[in-house]
C-alpha cells in the first residue's frame, strides 16, 4: 500500500550516513538535560543537574584568576571542581577536546552539593575568555550561570605571559626580547608568531566581551578590576560575593594578610602564619 522502501544499516554505517546528510551535526552542542522533561525521563535517577557549576571564572590568563580561585575556595559556601590530573585546577571543558567527552565526564569533576540552593560550585579555566567557541557552548549547557572575568592593562597582561613562557623555558621567549615578540611580522617563524598571538590576542578585551555578551545578558557578567584584586582583595571579594548572591558574606579583611616578603596577599592561617 506504499511505495516506500525502508532500509537500515549497522550502527556505525548508519551513523556515517547520517553525518553525510547532516554534516553540521558532527560537532555536538551539549544542552542542560534538566531543561527538557524527555531527557530527564531517560536519564539515570542517580544523576542530577545540581552538580553543574553556578558560575565560571573565564580568565583571561595572567590577570589574577588563580588568586581569585584561591580566595573563593576560602568561603564556606563556595566549592571548586576536583582537580584534573593533566590540567590541575582547570577542567578546560568548553574550549577543547574534553568537550567531546560529554556532560557526564564534566559533571564528575563536581561533588554532590549538600544544599543545591545555598551551595555555589564553580570552575576556573582561564583560556575560556578568548576561545571563540566557548561562550556558545557554555550558554547552551549553563544558560543561568554567572560569568566572572578579570581585566588588567593589556600591555601588563602580555608582558606577564611573555615572562611566564620564559620561566617555562619556551624557546621563542628565551631567544627574543618582549619588543621583538610583539613587533614580529608575518615573515617571522611560526613559533614566534604563536607566542606573539598568545601575548596579544587575549588582550583584545572588547572583541571577546562582545562575544560573551552575545550569549549572556550583562547582568550575568562581572568584570573585576585586576589591580583592585591585587591591591585590595577584600573590597574586590565583597563585590564578587554580592554579584553571586552567596551568603553569608565572608569577611576577607580578617582572612587575608599581605606578605611583605612575597609581595602579595595570602590566606591568614592559625597562629598568624600565612
Amino acid at each position: 500500500w506504499t511505495n516506500l522502501r525502508l532500509q537500515t544499516l549497522p550502527p556505525v554505517q548508519l551513523a556515517k550516513k547520517y553525518f553525510e546528510i547532516f554534516p553540521q551535526e558532527k560537532n555536538p552542542l551539549w544542552q542542560n538535560p534538566c531543561d527538557d522533561k524527555r531527557h530527564k525521563d531517560i536519564w539515570s535517577k542517580e544523576k542530577t543537574c545540581d552538580r553543574l557549576p553556578k558560575f565560571l571564572i573565564i580568565g583571561p590568563q595572567k590577570t589574577g584568576t588563580t588568586a581569585l580561585h584561591t580566595f573563593l575556595t576560602m568561603h564556606p559556601a563556595v566549592t571548586s571542581n576536583f582537580p584534573s590530573p593533566s590540567t590541575f585546577e582547570e577542567i578546560q571543558f568548553f574550549n577543547g577536546p574534553n568537550y567531546h567527552k560529554g556532560i557526564d565526564w564534566y559533571m564528575e569533576f563536581f561533588p554532590m552539593p549538600s544544599n543545591a540552593s545555598t551551595d555555589f560550585m564553580f570552575e576556573k579555566s582561564a583560556n575560556y575568555f578568548d576561545t571563540e567557541i566557548v561562550p556558545k557552548r557554555a550558554a547552551a549547557l549553563l544558560p543561568r550561570a554567572k560569568i566572572i572575568t578579570i581585566l588588567i592593562s593589556p600591555a601588563d597582561r602580555a608582558y606577564s605571559w611573555y615572562q611566564h613562557q620564559r620561566v617555562h623555558n619556551d624557546p621563542p621567549a628565551l631567544n627574543y626580547t618582549f619588543y621583538e615578540v610583539i613587533t614580529a611580522g608575518p615573515q617571522s617563524s611560526k613559533e614566534l608568531r604563536n607566542l606573539q598571538s598568545r601575548c596579544l590576542l587575549p588582550g583584545w578585551y572588547s572583541t571577546h566581551l562582545e562575544r560573551w555578551l552575545t550569549y549572556y545578558p550583562s547582568n550575568q557578567l562581572l568584570i573585576i578590576d585586576g589591580q583592585e584584586l591585587r591591591n585590595n582583595p577584600a573590597v574586590a571579594m565583597e563585590t564578587v560575593q554580592k554579584f553571586l548572591g552567596v551568603t553569608p558574606l565572608f569577611n576577607y579583611t580578617q582572612a587575608l594578610k599581605f606578605d611583605e616578603a612575597k609581595g602579595f596577599w595570602c590566606q591568614l592561617l592559625e597562629g598568624e602564619k600565612n
